[in-house]
């Protein structure tokens, strides 16, 4: 278990600093086609990395049910909903709600895995949904406004397809390390992804100063983040991982408040300490 923290360290830092840069990008951007470019130069990146390891081969006919899991649903539908929501959603709040799958994920693995989640475990789950409810400040949201609404039910959306990937890749788990189906899960979400992008932006694209954010994103935040993000899944325990995976919007919302000038508050303190308390408590054997 000791292993996967240190991974999710690494993912914390890289996702939860990802939806700032990507708000940012997104002034000389449109949202489908930056998620395009997202994943074919984390493709291409994997692919060239795997290539140069001598390790880039066609997948096992066990993988398929984790590439389908990770390209369709973490990656593909995933970035189609998280993007578009970045769009009209402030960035710190949208790095909270899209990388809350403690929600989904705990229910799921019970029903779905037959995980036991321990008592200290449930109330560590509560506790980081009262520090998420508290960082998203639903209360300062106006909910008669039709793109709160449908930008907040898109966020919802992509955290269920986060957690669904996750429990295909623990309940079908691949023979081959998930490093080497990366190049294969990218290039599967490119084929999601694009025709949202031909469709919705005809006249879209990544312009001029977003370049800089698009290719650390694609090639650094995508093929690394990701893998991080996927071993932590396949690790820990449902319940711990859901929770950790609070540690990534806590992130999100401080680096959107330094660098976005975001507003800071109260709420940021108690939010992000409620969350740093339920990851401490799940984490207990």
């Amino acid at each position: 278990m000791r292993s996967a923290f240190h991974i999710l360290l690494v993912a914390i830092v890289l996702f939860g600093g990802a939806w700032p840069v990507t708000k940012a990008a997104l002034a000389n951007a449109t949202p489908m086609w930056f998620a395009v470019g997202r994943v074919v130069l984390a493709a291409g990146v994997s692919a060239l990395v795997l290539a140069m390891l001598g390790r880039l081969r066609l997948p096992k006919r066990g993988d398929i049910p984790s590439i389908i899991g990770l390209g369709v649903f973490q990656l593909g539908g995933f970035f189609i909903l998280a993007h578009a929501a970045v769009a009209i959603v402030e960035a710190g709040r949208t790095a909270i709600i899209s990388a809350v799958v403690t929600y989904w994920l705990i229910p799921l693995s019970v029903l779905v895995l037959g995980e036991k989640v321990p008592p200290h475990r449930w109330v560590a789950a509560g506790l980081g949904l009262a520090g998420v409810a508290v960082l998203s400040g639903p209360w300062a949201v106006d909910w008669m406004d039709l793109d709160a609404r449908l930008g907040h039910g898109m966020l919802v959306g992509a955290a269920l397809l986060w957690t669904l990937a996750i429990i295909s890749t623990r309940k079908w788990p691949p023979p081959t390390p998930v490093f080497e189906l990366l190049p294969w899960c990218f290039a599967l979400a490119t084929v999601v992804i694009l025709p949202f992008a031909m469709v919705l932006e005809p006249q879209g694209g990544i312009f001029g100063p977003a370049w800089p954010y698009m290719l650390y994103i694609g090639l650094i935040v995508a093929p690394i983040g990701t893998w991080c993000v996927i071993e932590v899944g396949r690790r820990l325990p449902g319940a711990v991982a859901s929770v950790a995976f609070l540690l990534v919007p806590a992130f999100g919302v401080l680096v959107s408040t330094v660098w976005l000038g975001e507003p800071v508050g109260w709420d940021i303190v108690a939010g992000g300490g409620l969350i740093v308390a339920s990851v401490v408590l799940a984490s207990r054997t």
